[in-house]
């Protein structure tokens, strides 16, 4: 009950009850929409309105409280607005304080950053409620350095938490921060952990960023941790969050035109400013200046304007860049033969009869930098391509049997992925591009030799008069006509993609990659998946599909979203390639197995893209089918 001034006693129980009601089915956008902006005046100065404010969400019953609460946040324009119209109401409600805490914060994420400055701006307010404050910021912690939570949740719940994290920390004081800061330095070190080993960059940049903000507040006098990663919108959003905005702060709006004067206004100012500076410098005395001309006066520079630059004469043959990348200790030499080798082998394919290129291979697979040579991994990689394609079937056999070998690094392992699949796409493309064929601008002027009665030739002449007396409406520019030749990769695609899926679940000393280096795993899947594209019309191809359909399905439930990516994509390849008289004839059990699991990760997988690419291989099913009847038997 609450006293109106005037003497009258009412009860708004049963407003709330409407309101509550009004809200769950569905109205809540028309009713707040009024509600709150005229409780808002009202509240500004009279502690009357504010407790009948309180009194009318308190009264709302549990089971309509969720839709009251989270519409009084979404439409508060801020966080001291809130606290006004709501008061203490997390403290004294249990549902309130579920809603506040839990649901919005760790339940959902689809609520923009301004309702998050709102909700936990309302919690740091009140010295009630801000030990829930303190308690939010540890249940987000724990989500947020949960490797589980890391690898099941889509990239925009973390990215919600993440921005949740920051916000709690803005508004913590440094009392606070010493009463907790061992905590927040455990949870600093096993949630970057736990973020530094995905496959997404998205999440390993959410980490970086969240660690070097809590290192920033725990760490005031010392070190600080400091990452290296893009600095673009997203990273610079998520860092203003860790700066408090002040309550009351009004940024004014200022129409176009006055922006415009002021800033014409402004750059003549900046002008004088620079100008002064450049007068203000001061000068040097005429003594000092003579003295140090004086004392330069004995050194006569020498004219270097006719010198040129020596430059190391590259080896003309593959056998002497051999030696130079294996023996030499000439470093001018040996940068020259790294910059020419791509061209040598290209330019000399029937090399392979003399030169073991296997050896080249394995050469370039090891081959460190020696001196600073920009783009020096691009350089080594097109070699590596050139090589493997020039003598495609021994140097495939090498490099897919090194993945698998000892006492190589993570790195090495996903060069040999780079160059297989560059190399595939060289080989099942065109050489050349494509021949232009001109529209005749000009007519063709035919010369009739003297004494040219060679009877072979009077057709041709015919045929051009014919042509230049044509007149032809669609001619337009000039046409391309798409190169053709054989399909290079037919021959050899076993070679590079069987070797790569017969070994995958063995681990070795140093790679596993059903273990900790699932991130070559991701590597490996997305590779076959290409290798499959590029197989179509190949005579293997069927036998490539039905091994990676099996290769598939025995890793469908890969934790790892980067991995479960790549598998759906080798399930689009596989359809795009595979003749679809031979899939439906010789892979019907495990296309209708794949299909019922393509539709549970379209229900149930919490990425995005992995949902997004299983119902594109549904629909991909579907359409197969279609074709299939439509073609008369």
């Amino acid at each position: 009950v609450c006293f109106i001034p005037g003497g009258l006693d009412c009860s708004i129980s049963f407003v709330s009850h409407v309101l509550g009601k009004v809200c769950v089915h569905g109205r809540q956008k028309e009713i707040l929409s009024v509600l709150v902006p005229r409780l808002t005046d009202l509240t500004k100065s009279d502690c009357i309105w504010q407790r009948i404010c309180w009194r009318l969400i308190e009264c709302v019953p549990d089971r309509w409280m969720e839709g009251v609460v989270l519409g009084f946040v979404q439409r508060a324009p801020g966080a001291d607005i809130l606290s006004r119209l709501l008061g203490n109401l997390v403290v004294k409600n249990k549902k309130a304080q579920f809603v506040v805490t839990q649901k919005v914060l760790l339940l959902q994420y689809c609520h923009p950053t301004a309702v998050l400055q709102n909700l936990l701006g309302y919690l740091s307010l009140d010295g009630l409620r801000r030990a829930l404050l303190i308690k939010v910021l540890q249940e987000l912690l724990e989500t947020w350095g949960s490797s589980s939570a890391v690898k099941h949740s889509p990239p925009e719940q973390q990215q919600y938490i993440s921005k949740a994290i920051l916000i709690c920390l803005s508004h913590l004081k440094e009392p606070e921060i010493k009463s907790c800061r061992q905590e927040l330095l455990t949870s600093m070190m096993e949630g970057v952990k736990c973020h530094l080993d995905s496959n997404l960059p998205q999440i390993r940049r959410l980490g970086m960023i969240v660690a070097e903000s809590i290192s920033s507040k725990i760490n005031t006098d010392g070190p600080v941790l400091k990452f290296q990663y893009e600095e673009d919108d997203e990273a610079r959003e998520l860092k203003s969050l860790l700066v408090q905005t002040p309550p009351f702060c009004i940024v004014p709006s200022f129409p176009d035109d006055d922006r415009n004067e002021k800033g014409d206004a402004a750059l003549p100012l900046v002008l004088e400013s620079t100008k002064k500076s450049h007068t203000a410098a001061p000068a040097m005395p005429d003594e000092e200046l003579d003295a140090e001309l004086d004392s330069d006066d004995d050194l006569i520079p020498y004219n270097m304007s006719e010198d040129k630059e020596l430059k190391t004469k590259a080896p003309v043959y593959i056998r002497d860049c051999i030696e130079v990348l294996t023996g030499s200790e000439d470093v001018d030499k040996w940068e020259a033969t790294v910059k020419a080798l791509e061209s040598l082998v290209r330019k000399n394919p029937a090399a392979t009869r003399e030169v073991k290129y296997v050896e080249l291979a394995k050469i370039l697979l090891h081959l460190e930098e020696k001196t600073c040579i920009e783009g020096f991994a691009e350089l080594r990689q097109r070699t590596q391509v050139a090589v493997l394609t020039t003598d495609p079937i021994p140097v495939a056999k090498y490099l897919t049997s090194q993945f698998y070998s000892l006492n190589y690094s993570l790195r090495q392992r996903m060069d040999i992925l780079d160059v297989l699949v560059l190399a595939a796409q060289e080989l099942s493309y065109p050489k050349s591009y494509g021949k232009t064929k001109h529209s005749g601008a000009q007519k063709p002027c035919i010369q009739l030799l003297p004494g040219s009665d060679s009877s072979k030739d009077w057709r041709r002449i015919v045929d051009e008069r014919i042509k230049s007396k044509t007149r032809r409406f669609a001619m337009g520019q000039s046409q391309v006509e798409l190169a053709s030749g054989p399909n290079e990769f037919n021959s050899v695609a076993g070679y590079f993609f069987f070797p790569l899926i017969q070994h995958f679940d063995r681990p070795l000393t140093t790679f596993d990659l059903l273990g900790e280096d699932h991130f070559v795993l991701g590597r490996l899947v997305h590779t076959l998946a290409i290798l499959m594209y590029l197989a179509v019309n190949t005579v293997a191809v069927t036998a490539m599909g039905k091994a990676l359909l099996e290769f598939v399905w025995a890793l469908r439930f890969h934790t790892d979203s980067y991995v479960r990516q790549g598998l759906l994509s080798c399930i689009s390849s596989m359809l795009l390639s595979v003749p679809t008289e031979r899939l439906l004839e010789d892979m019907t059990e495990e296309l209708l197995e794949t299909q019922s699991w393509l539709g549970d990760v379209v229900e149930k997988d919490p990425d995005g893209d992995c949902r997004r690419l299983a119902l594109q291989n549904l629909l991909l099913m579907e359409n197969l089918k279609k074709k299939l009847k439509t073609v008369p038997s």
